[in-house]
């Protein structure tokens, strides 16, 4: 920790001459992360989408994917706040704005407050309670759950803190339904399966960074050998999960087609990253998972939108 708190120290008064600098909107859009935001936000419509046989009523494809979308901006800047200290000492995160003091805490705070209420009031006023509670629900898990607590308790962050990652599909869907369905629960556990894998392999890579900032990971606990192992096992559990939305009716033939070869390739990925002979591996088993989910949602609306293929047609 002392390496952490000089460190941030070097960097802080490295950046007095960016402190006097009023911030641009470009520095509050970085605090929302807007490439997780728009993954998740993306796993959120297909989860409307794949709710309903018809298209999706307007203002709930509308209200609903913003209000979801402010919340997990809200979650990220809040993340961000949190893990400012361990910022100041990644390579992959000393250039956000709270780490180079082009945005001020106390600014960031108030941005992710105003994001917070302002998705809980297009939620609950424009769609519906229930996606509001869960919505909340989830931002809270990751924002506080996850990043001040589990994210430094344990290796197994990743595994328990998943589950508010897992979540927007579901929202996505009592969007359009206002209930809860076992369909949605299934999306769920896609992205549950497939979020130890996805972050497993970015921790092997940044490892030693992960090290130095105090966060243990399961690289840093256990060592990249077994880290390997536990990559290959959840992608297994992942290509067997997959084939769930088939088994149980809810797709058709293209959306096994198109999972299949997608596991098959995830399977690649992980088999030549266990056998640990190419340094570059993580980063790329890392990039094509990104790949692996946005085309596997993908392949389940097209499933879905096919005259006679699958559930809800």
């Amino acid at each position: 920790m002392t390496a952490v708190r000089n460190a941030r120290d070097n960097v802080m008064s490295s950046s007095q001459i960016v402190l006097n600098t009023a911030p641009t909107w470009h520095d509050y859009i970085a605090l929302c992360k807007p490439r997780v935001v728009a993954l998740i936000v993306f796993t959120a419509v297909a989860g409307m989408l794949l709710a309903s046989p018809a298209l999706v009523p307007a203002s709930v494809l509308v209200f609903g994917t913003l209000g979801i979308g402010l919340a997990a901006a809200a979650g990220a800047t809040i993340n961000q706040l949190v893990d400012q200290p361990a910022d100041t000492v990644m390579n992959r995160t000393r250039q956000r704005p709270l780490p180079t003091g082009r945005i001020r805490s106390g600014s960031a705070g108030l941005f992710a407050a105003l994001l917070c209420v302002l998705s809980m009031v297009l939620l609950t006023a424009q769609v519906n309670l229930l996606t509001a509670i869960l919505t909340l629900v989830s931002m809270v898990g990751y924002a506080v759950i996850y990043t001040v607590y589990l994210k430094r308790a344990t290796p197994q962050n990743i595994v328990i803190g998943g589950a508010a990652g897992a979540m927007p599909p579901v929202l996505g869907w009592t969007a359009v339904t206002g209930s809860l369905d076992p369909h949605a629960l299934l999306l769920f556990m896609i992205i549950f399966a497939w979020t130890p894998p996805h972050f497993w392999a970015l921790a092997i890579h940044r490892r030693a960074e992960y090290a130095r900032a105090g966060i243990p990971m399961l690289p840093v606990t256990h060592g990249v050998a077994f880290a390997r192992l536990q990559i290959l096992l959840y992608t297994i559990i992942l290509c067997a999960v997959s084939l769930l939305p088939f088994a149980t009716g809810m797709s058709g033939i293209v959306y096994l087609a198109a999972v299949l070869i997608l596991g098959a390739r995830f399977l690649y990925h992980a088999l030549r990253l266990y056998r640990g002979r190419d340094p570059r591996q993580p980063m790329r088993t890392f990039g094509y998972s990104i790949q692996y989910l946005a085309l596997l949602f993908a392949a389940l609306l097209v499933d879905h939108y096919l005259p006679g293929a699958g559930f809800g047609s």
